[in-house]
């Protein structure tokens, strides 16, 4: 008698989720949201400026109003406040960049997902013989995307990390993997007593530094150029490790917290900060995805739980650990040598 109640409704949403999905990517691709920025337009106007075919331009926008990322008045169309504050690519709250790179890569990669769950291989240009990394490191523009991309990813939980860390204990710090220096500049916006910086390839040296100029924090961040592999971790008081474990095997994530573990003092320590997949794994849904886009994108990688990472802190020496919440599915956890 009970199914009776039972409806496939929820089945049929998540099955092709992509649809909505995918109309939120083109928009974004297309510059929506920053069009709409400027003031509502109509549907005559909107598909002007967007260069749009007539045929269905009036379903999509309607379409992305159903779906919470636009408002309709009329016959005129706007922002909604969350996608005109985070999705205008001319303000500094803009977190499309992450966005921008699932449109472009990883929506088509994960139409295989199929065979990486068979063949337990990376699915995206290592597939065509291209090294996505070292062709990435290569072309400047496509570069600076993907940089930008890990700021939007990052910067909701850098925020909190800012505010939440107890950094009066301590005076400097080092973003391990810092990209554009999103996180870093978080930190010291929020923290004027520190000193710190962001430890990456060398190449990515002007990025970060005209960020971190941009946002007036120059003077107190320093680039340090180094392969976190290959050189020894800089000397400081907080390391931290943003999105950079769960790119790695078990045997590799070890070697990087043994070798936070060796750069910390005593007293020291190392904040890893991921989309860490709650202890019972039923909950943090993005951190499990996430885990499937490492099986999608890396020969070894894969995210974890708290408990996970507070037990391999510890086999690294780290005396004390703990988790803490941070933005959505974000948290972090914190490792005192």
């Amino acid at each position: 008698m009970a199914t009776r109640h039972l409806t496939p409704e929820g089945i049929m949403q998540l099955g092709i989720g992509f649809w909505g999905s995918k109309t939120l990517l083109s928009a974004i691709e297309l510059g929506l949201f920053t069009e709409l920025a400027k003031g509502p337009l109509d549907a005559k106007a909107l598909t002007k400026r967007l260069k749009l075919h007539p045929r269905s331009a009036k379903d999509f926008f309607d379409a992305l109003v159903a779906l919470g990322m636009l408002r309709r008045a009329g016959t005129r169309y706007a922002n909604t406040p969350e996608t005109g504050l985070f999705l205008d690519r001319h303000k500094p709250s803009y977190v499309g960049g992450m966005l921008e790179m699932a449109n472009a890569r990883l929506y088509r990669f994960w139409g295989s997902l199929t065979e990486a769950l068979q063949t337990g291989k990376p699915q995206n240009e290592v597939k065509t013989g291209e090294d996505f990394f070292g062709t990435l490191y290569q072309d400047r523009q496509r570069l600076e995307g993907f940089l930008k991309a890990m700021t939007g990813l990052s910067v909701g939980a850098a925020r909190v990390i800012a505010k939440q860390f107890p950094w009066r204990q301590y005076r400097s710090f080092m973003d391990i993997g810092c990209a554009q220096g999103g996180v870093a500049v978080e930190i010291a916006l929020g923290q004027k007593h520190l000193t710190g910086g962001g430890m990456d390839l060398p190449v990515v040296r002007s990025v970060f530094e005209a960020y971190a100029r941009a946002k007036g924090v120059d003077t107190r961040l320093r680039f340090h150029p180094g392969d976190f592999f290959k050189d020894p971790l800089p000397k400081t008081d907080v390391l931290i490790m943003g999105h950079i474990l769960h790119d790695w095997t078990l045997d590799e994530k070890l070697m990087l917290l043994r070798k936070a573990y060796d750069a910390l003092p005593s007293g020291g320590a190392l904040i890893v900060h991921e989309a860490i997949i709650d202890d019972a794994r039923k909950q943090n849904a993005f951190g499990l995805l996430m885990s499937l886009n490492m099986l999608i994108e890396t020969h070894g990688g894969f995210d974890f739980t708290g408990a996970d990472c507070k037990s391999w802190m510890k086999e690294a020496g780290f005396k004390r650990t703990r988790v803490e919440a941070l933005a959505g599915p974000d948290s972090m956890v914190v490792g005192i040598k």
